[in-house]
């Protein structure tokens, strides 16, 4: 019961709300549009309605899945920016996988006992 007591009360934000609508192709990938919407549901003008793309690309390591936001005003105009915002968000993607690789390959081992005295041989599990 304790746990119980313990948990955060999570609740929405009225004046946060959007409508979400997703298009796709069912192929190369897909648009969410989210439209602003006020508690009662309708649509809020005051606010910006967002684009985002997703799609996914088969690489050797698996499947990686790309998201991306998309600056536009209609649904036209973010089908139109998708591809720059693929080869962005893939761009992004590679530059972060070469920056995991050049900290992983920085990161120097030094075996227990290094630089004090002999351990004795024996083998240690950690």
């Amino acid at each position: 019961m304790a746990a119980q007591e313990e948990l955060p009360e999570i609740q929405l934000d009225p004046t946060g709300l959007y409508r979400e609508d997703v298009f796709t192709d069912r192929r190369a990938g897909s648009i969410r549009r989210l439209v602003p919407v006020t508690s009662e549901g309708a649509e809020d003008a005051t606010r910006h309605v967002l684009y985002s793309g997703q799609t996914q690309l088969l690489t050797p390591g698996g499947v990686l899945p790309l998201g991306f936001e998309i600056e536009a005003f209609s649904l036209k105009e973010a089908l139109e920016k998708f591809p720059a915002g693929v080869k962005i968000a893939l761009e992004q993607a590679i530059d972060e996988a070469r920056e995991m690789r050049r900290e992983a390959a920085s990161r120097i081992v030094v075996p227990d006992g290094a630089g004090g005295p002999p351990s004795g041989g024996k083998i240690k599990f950690p």
